[in-house]
């Protein structure tokens, strides 16, 4: 038999999240347990949840892959709501895995029971809760691909005990991320951005995202340097490669 902590933890690693920044209670440490089981799962231990959120950010952007945390039910994911915020506006691939009471405890209003969805949409750009153990894995891929398909994001996912500490099959199917193959550049638009740069004038080019990697910058560069434009970046970005050698943005 397996349980849902572990199938979540087999889920994340099925879909390439490996790391984990945790702020964990007791109401996770049947997670906790399986982070412990599963060897190709590093779980980094940050002592406040703002340390952990915003560390999982910063690694999603330098390393261009999702990063999963663990938070401490409702008042948990409440301190670390400012950097979720941060990884939210820079459309950072972001798992948050919050715990909660077991289910059938919810009715009796512990001290740490607290309306998680609210708190939680703000900051997400999908947020879902675990029905049952038997619902871990499909709720945690629709989870990795809110956040993986763009536009990419946080999302979070509510992980009541009942549901992790509940046992499964041990061939209970491991869900994959349903994710959408890059779009093609409409041609008419792309078009439209050549006469553009062609007419004259004080043109800009304005980068964002992927676009602001020193690849992208060098070819930017190419085109500010053919046609006059100036190269800005728009405000919020996840990474601007800049220093010397690079391209001034």
């Amino acid at each position: 038999m397996t349980n849902g902590a572990d199938l979540l933890c087999d889920t994340l690693l099925a879909n390439d999240v490996d790391v984990c920044f945790a702020n964990p209670g007791t109401s996770e440490m049947h997670f906790v347990a399986a982070l412990d089981r599963k060897q190709n799962m590093r779980c980094v231990l940050g002592l406040f949840e703002g340390v952990v959120t915003g560390a999982a950010d910063g690694y999603a952007r330098m390393a261009g892959v999702p990063a999963a945390t663990l938070l401490h039910t409702g008042p948990g994911l409440a301190n670390g709501l400012a950097n979720m915020h941060n990884a939210r506006r820079a459309s950072t691939p972001m798992v948050n895995v919050v715990g909660d009471h077991a289910s059938y405890h919810l009715p009796n209003d512990a001290p740490l029971t607290s309306d998680i969805e609210s708190l939680a949409h703000p900051m997400s750009k999908y947020v879902r809760r675990c029905a049952g153990a038997e619902d871990v894995s499909r709720a945690t891929a629709d989870a990795i691909t809110a956040a993986r398909n763009a536009p990419t994001g946080v999302t979070t996912l509510i992980l009541p005990a009942d549901a992790a500490w509940g046992e499964l099959p041990d061939d209970t199917p491991v869900h994959k991320a349903q994710l959408r193959a890059p779009s093609r550049v409409d041609g008419g638009r792309l078009d439209e951005a050549v006469k553009a740069l062609k007419a004259g004038g004080k043109p800009i080019l304005m980068l964002a995202g992927a676009a602001l990697r020193e690849g992208p910058l060098r070819r930017a560069a190419q085109i500010a340097e053919a046609t006059g434009a100036r190269v800005i970046a728009q405000q919020s970005n996840a990474r601007v490669e800049r220093g010397a050698g690079r391209v001034p943005v």
